[in-house]
Order: structure tokens, then sequence, then C-alpha cells
């Protein structure tokens, strides 16, 4: 898909398409947009309205989450602004730190190994 530009035909205006997505392990939602040139990602986020489809969370797990475009993670998501055919990626919060459980991994696998003897 080449990112063109197009002309909202009521105004003259141009808008862009964007999409927001968001994933639980169990489910996930990908809303596509028309945004106006300008639109930062966290704008976005807040145009796709995603607490209507996780009425189950907070609204603060969209608007105060770390953002990313393609799996590259955004460093200022207020004024990042969107290009044509972005994809912004909402990222839940960790809830545990990796080398933490990178570690617990490594002791079950040690002591399963150690049960096998």
């Amino acid at each position: 898909m080449v990112p063109t530009e197009r002309p909202d035909i009521e105004n003259g205006e141009a808008f862009l398409s964007v999409e927001v997505a968001f994933a639980l392990p169990e489910r996930q939602k990908i809303v596509s947009l028309e945004v106006s040139p300008g639109t930062t990602a966290r704008q976005a986020v807040v145009q796709a309205d995603m607490p209507r489809h996780f009425p189950d969370l907070p609204e603060s797990t969209f608007l105060k989450a770390d953002l990313g475009i393609f799996g590259q993670a955004l460093r200022d998501p207020e004024s990042h602004v969107l290009r044509d055919g972005d994809r912004v990626e909402i990222y839940r919060p960790l809830l545990i730190d990796p080398k933490e459980a990178r570690a617990r991994r490594a002791a079950e696998t040690r002591s399963a190994k150690r049960g096998q003897r």
C-alpha cells in the first residue's frame, strides 16, 4: 500500500488513514480512522475510543499507555505526528520485569532437570 492523502469531497480537506491497535492475551481490536494531517499518536488513541471496546479496563489504560508505530516505541506520543498508513499500537504495562521472568524460567528449568535425575 502506497501512503497517499485523500481529499475529503465535502470540504476539500485532506485526511490520512491510520489504525489504532490494542491487544490483550485473549482478544484484540484494531480501529481504522481517517484523521486530519497534524494528528498526533495520542490524539488518534483518543479518537479510536478504545474504552468502548474494552469496558472492563480503566480508561487510563489507554490514555497513559506507552505507544508505538509498527513495533517502534515512541519517545513522545503527544507530539509524534502521524503519517498516512501508520498503525498506532497501545502497549500494556509489564506485569513482571523481563529479567526477573527469565531468571524464574531458568530456575524452573534447573529444578526440573534435577528432578529427572
